[in-house]
This record gives structure tokens, sequence and C-alpha cells, in this order.
């Protein structure tokens, strides 16, 4: 029987759902089921949860991947290769390579954007791709649908990369790509179909959202409280991460407080965190994404209350706090060098060489003994950098992520 409760919140406001026509928002909102007096369940939303998949992710932290060691973009966990000699051309120095981003709207993906600018330039200078043109959906699902039609109907796209911004909404203009018969590559989120020559991607949501609860419940008493704060609905990666936490948390002791979406904004993280101390104790934050943990932080101190044991991220401004204040905390990782990978892929299926179906990159997160190491490395980034983002080796290292 599963010990957590759920603190349903009931005042108007305090749970945030972005509207329906941005987001493949799930049914239920709160993604729990209440059947008592502050009592309940912390059930995944079938909708999101796989059981086969969750214990998939979570075996897959402890499998060693294949390729180099020093090169964990080109890594693969358990890999099945797939033949693209059909769609290798001539010529890939004169090859076109089109980007349909869904935003560069938060810190994470501006990160990652630079990283395949430069990922870009390598190859363009190694005389594996001739060109390169990206369009940004600022988050807006119509327009990214427009922006991957627009590659299409052009016929200069040799292979179109696709980072979707959600899921459900964007797969049919995904499978429209991929009808056109140039390769397909997909990374990051993903869609409802398998029509892509490969699917890139860390080890996925489920594992994300496990690292962050299991330190949560190894690191806090049984009965403490933990807020949840959330991002957004209906992107596959982060609907898995909250069902993984709801899984790990519903067989745990804690007392979850419900979530809060956030939309990453700071201001406003740190205003719903305040909310929730007037009202009692706050002892662990959960975040599906950790680029906003400073701000929750920055409540409690102006509550004058404890830091939480916290679940963040491997940012930067999050990661010298931790270790500015001696927090109890871990960074999970959703690998920003994953960035580097898609671009690295299409050259490959050019060129006609073998690819993996499914592209599964190594996800570790940064724990306590890994902090000094990357605040080293990352010594002189800007603080909304992220410390994994391995670009090390690029062209304009440091200056093009300095002067971002």
């Amino acid at each position: 029987m599963r010990a957590s409760r759920v603190l349903l919140a009931g005042a108007a406001g305090l749970t945030l759902i972005l509207s329906a026509c941005t987001t493949d928002a799930p049914e239920d909102p709160d993604g729990a089921s209440a059947d008592g007096e502050n009592g309940g369940e912390l059930t995944p939303d079938a909708e999101w949860f796989d059981q086969a998949e969750f214990d998939a992710q979570l075996a897959q932290r402890d499998i060693e991947p294949e390729g180099p060691a020093d090169e964990p973009w080109m890594q693969a966990i358990e890999p099945e290769w797939v033949d693209t000699a059909d769609f290798a051309i001539d010529d890939p120095e004169d090859a076109h390579v089109c980007f349909s981003n869904a935003s560069v709207s938060n810190p994470w993906r501006v990160t990652g954007f630079i990283t395949m600018e430069q990922q870009v330039e390598a190859l363009v200078d190694e005389g594996r791709i001739g060109s390169f043109d990206s369009s940004d959906a600022a988050d807006d699902d119509n327009q990214q649908i427009s922006d991957i039609q627009a590659f299409v109907d052009s016929g200069n796209c040799d292979a179109i990369i696709i980072s979707p911004s959600t899921t459900a909404t964007l797969t049919p203009a995904v499978e429209t790509a991929c009808e056109s018969g140039v390769p397909v590559v997909v990374f990051d989120r993903g869609v409802n179909s398998d029509c892509m020559v490969t699917f890139i991607h860390p080890i996925g949501g489920y594992a994300y959202g496990a690292d962050a609860a299991d330190f949560l419940v190894e690191n806090l008493d049984p009965g403490s409280t933990v807020l949840a704060l959330r991002i957004l609905p209906g992107v596959d990666v982060l609907e898995h991460r909250w069902a993984a936490a709801q899984e790990i948390f519903g067989d745990s002791e804690l007392d979850v407080l419900g979530f809060e979406f956030t939309e990453g904004d700071g201001a406003q993280i740190k205003d719903l965190v305040s909310q929730h101390l007037q009202r009692g104790e706050v002892n662990g934050i959960w975040m599906d994404a950790g680029d906003g943990a400073v701000a929750g932080l920055e409540a409690f101190e102006d509550a004058g209350q404890p830091y939480p044991v916290i679940a963040g991220e491997d940012e930067l401004s999050f990661m010298r706090k931790w270790d500015e204040e001696g927090l109890t905390a871990i960074g999970p990782v959703y690998s920003n060098f994953q960035w580097r990978t898609p671009v690295i892929a299409a050259g490959m299926i050019l060129a006609g060489e073998e690819v993996p179906a499914e592209w599964i990159l190594p996800q570790e997160p940064v724990r306590e003994d890994d902090l000094d190491e990357y605040l080293d490395r990352n010594s002189d980034m800007p603080s909304l950098h992220y410390a994994k983002f391995g670009g090390e080796d690029l062209p304009g290292f440091p200056e093009a992520w300095v002067d971002r």
C-alpha cells in the first residue's frame, strides 16, 4: 500500500495550465486522485506512464554505452543500427541541412543551440555537410508546423532535423517531413511516430524524474513535505519526469504538496514557493527542470526558512548556489551535449553511414562528488550555462557560449 499523501491545493491560480493550443495538456491537470480528506494516491497519468519503458530507462542508467569514452555525444546505449545507403548523396560537401527548432526560450535550449551551431561549423570545415538553415517556432505548435511545411515545400533540404515543441500535435508534421523522401532526424522531444531515420535523446524523462525523486526519498525523513515544480504540460520528456516522480513518491512516506506549473519563470517560481511557505513547512523541492531553482531557494531565504533538500539541474547558477550554501542537492541532467548529435547524424546519413534507429545517449546526474569538477571546468561560463554541454573541443570555445 502506498503511504504518500497528496495535499491538493484548492486555491484558484495555484496550478497554472497552459492553453491547449500550444501544448498537449493531460486531461487530469493535477495528476493525482484524492480518496479522502488530505489523502489519496500519487497515480501517474496512464497517458504518460508506461511501466515497461519506466523499468527500461531505470535499467539503462547502469548500462555502459558504446562509443568513444571522451565523446559522450557519440555514445549510444544498446544501439540497433540502420542502413542509410538509400539516403547517401554524391557530394555531402554540398548538402543543405534544415533544422526546425521548437524554441530557444530557456537557458538549456540557448546553450544547446549555440553548441549545435558550433558543431555545424566544424562539420562544414570537415566537408561533412555544406550549409545549414534553422527556424525558431518560439514554442508555438502552429508556427512549427508551418516551419516544417516550408522546409518540405522548398525542396532545398537534403536532411531535416526536428526538435518538436509538443508531442501529439507535431506528429503529423514530422510524418509529412518523412513522406517528402528526405531523411528526418528527431531529437530532444519525441513524437508518436517512428518514421524518422533516427530519434536522438538521452535516456529519458523517467530516468531524470527518478534520479531527482530517489534523491529526495533518500535524504528526507518520513513525513517530510515535498513541493513539485513543473514547467508545462503535454511534452513527453516533462510528463515522463513527473510520472516517474509520482511512481517513486507514491511508494515513499513523504507528503507531496501537489505540483505547480511555473512556465519556467523565476518570478513565478519564487511567488509560488513563497505561498506554500506561508502555509507551512516545505522540506523538499522536486523540479522537472532546474533553471529556476535559485529563484525557489530565494523564497526560503526571504521567509527565513532553512533550505530544502532540492533537485535542480546542471545549470551553473544552481550549481554555484549549491556550492556556496552547502545545499543537500542533486543536479539531474538531460544531457545538453545531445545538440551536437543530430547534425553529426545528418552528415552520417547523407554519407550512407549506419546510425542507431533510436540513438540513446548517456545521462548521468551531477552529484556532490562531481560538483567541484564541473564548476572548475565551467568557471568562465555565465550563470545560465549548462555544465554538461560537451562543447569544449568545438570552434568558438569558449567565446560563443560566454558572449551569448
